[in-house]
Order: structure tokens, then sequence, then C-alpha cells
């Protein structure tokens, strides 16, 4: 299999299960606080990467990396799982996924000014429809009123999310990837853990089937692979692929909470989404005299 096969594939899978992650993070938290939902998910994550980097073992280089790992753990895990998490008992799953998935639209901002990317016409329009789809979805949404606090949450995700990618691509040279991925994911869910632990009740946890389920499906495929392909395409010059694709996410989870969590579409919904489909399509693929025009 060559690599641009290899890359759609892996970009499909990525689309798919980081699309049904937002329902199905939904349901659980039925059965969990959020923060120790989070820690929980995050570790199983991080330490199934840990066992896949072990034959790598030299490359850790802990001691002189370890700055770069919790940044990135912060930044990457902490941030955007715990703002998330928490921001989902707030606005329905759909409305939440399609707001954080402003993330390739703030990431094309700051590739621009501390990466040194292009800024052209067309990248610069998107971003206006990026900001005028928010402000769409933020009038109304799924199932009546919406929260600004969750609003608030998502744009926090995303913002988390993009700096922790554009701070990984700085870093990319000096660490290995594996790693990298794995440490910031283990440091992360450690710190969710232990902050979840410190505000909320093991004892309000429901170890029901679903939870367990929900949880280890989340770890595995969401969290482990999830996030070891997002930075294994990044890392290989995939970006741009990826950030075009990223669009189809909050349309599948939108799909998704339909039919699982009865949510139902509105107009401000479908004017928003739309909008930002627009914006990250814009913002992420270059046509025709666009790439030329570089600033």
């Amino acid at each position: 299999m060559n690599q641009q096969k290899q890359s759609i594939i892996l970009l499909i899978f990525l689309v798919i299960v980081w699309g049904i992650n937002w329902p199905i993070s939904k349901i659980a938290l039925d059965y969990a606080p959020p923060l120790l939902f989070a820690g929980i998910r995050t570790v199983i994550g991080g330490f199934i990467l840990i066992l896949i980097a072990l034959p790598k073992m030299k490359e850790l280089r802990f001691k002189q990396l370890w700055p770069i790992y919790l940044t990135s753990a912060i930044l990457s895990i902490v941030f955007y799982y715990g703002f998330q998490t928490i921001g989902l008992q707030y606005v329905p799953a759909g409305l939440f996924s399609s707001i954080v998935f402003l993330q390739p639209v703030l990431l094309g901002i700051f590739s621009w000014l501390w990466l040194g990317e292009s800024m052209y016409g067309l990248k610069m329009a998107g971003l206006l429809l990026g900001f005028i789809g928010v402000g769409s979805l933020s009038i109304g949404g799924l199932n009546g009123s919406i929260s600004v606090w969750g609003i608030v949450l998502a744009l926090a995700s995303a913002l988390s999310w993009a700096l922790g990618t554009v701070y990984m691509k700085r870093n990319a040279v000096r660490v290995d990837m594996l790693w990298m991925t794995a440490m910031q994911i283990t440091i992360g869910g450690i710190i969710l853990l232990l902050s979840g632990s410190a505000t909320e009740k093991w004892s309000d946890i429901t170890w029901s089937g679903t939870f367990i389920a929900d949880t280890l499906f989340i770890a595995v495929f969401v969290i482990a692979l999830g996030w070891l392909i997002y930075f294994k395409l990044i890392n290989e010059g995939e970006a741009g692929k990826v950030g075009s694709f990223t669009f189809l996410i909050p349309l599948i989870s939108i799909g998704t909470s339909v039919v699982f969590l009865n949510e139902q579409i509105t107009l401000n919904l479908v004017i928003g989404l739309l909008l930002i489909v627009s914006s990250i399509v814009l913002v992420n693929v270059r046509i025709g005299r666009a790439a030329k025009q570089s600033v």
C-alpha cells in the first residue's frame, strides 16, 4: 500500500472515530462526573501507547524533554479534554463538536503567525465565515436555548487544541512522535484524574456495562489510536489534509447524535454548520491561484 492510500485510510478512520466520540461521551457522562471520566479514558489510552512505545525506550529522554511533554499535555489533553467534557454537560453533543472543530481555522491563524505558513485571500475569507458561523450557532441550536457557558468551553477546547498542535509541530524534530503522543496523553490524563479526585467523588461513578464499554472504546480508538494517527499525519507533512477533512467530524457527530440521542436540527444550526464547513474548506484548501497569492 502506497503512502497516499495509507494516509487516506487513516484519515477516514480518524474522521469516523472522532465523529462518533461526541455522542458516546455525552452518553457516558450520565454515569460519571466529567473530570474523572476524562481522566480515566485518557490514562487508559496513555498506558496503551506507552506499551506500544516501550521498544523505543531510548527515544523517551524524559529528563531532557519533560518540559515539552508537560506543556503539550496541558494544552492538548488537560485543557482540551477538560473543557470538552465539562462543556458537554451544557450543550448538545452535535453543537459542541461543531464549535470545537473551528480548530482548523484557529490553527490556520497560529500557523501563519508562529510557523511561517502562508495567508491568502481565500483563507482570510474562511476565517471571517468561521466567526460568523459561530455567531449563528450561538444564537440558537438544538432543543431550545443554548448555554453561553457551554459555547465558551467549546471555543476554549478549540483554542487549546490549536495551540497544542502548533506547539507539537514546533518541537517535532526534537522528540520521538510516538513517545510525544504517549507522554502527553498519560501526563494529561493523570492531571485530569487528580483534579477529578480532588473535586468530584469516585462513588458517583456508575460502573455499568454501558459506561465501561464507552470508556474503553474512547480510550482505545478515539484517544490512543486517534491521537497517534493525528500526530503521525501532521509529522509526515499531512497537516493540510487533516485540516481539510476534519470538517466532516461535526457532521458525523450531529448525525449520530440525532440517531442515538434524539437531538433535533434547527435552522440556525444548519446555517452555522454550513458557514463553518465553508470556512474550514477555504482555510485549508488552496484553489487555483490562491496558493500563489500568499502574503
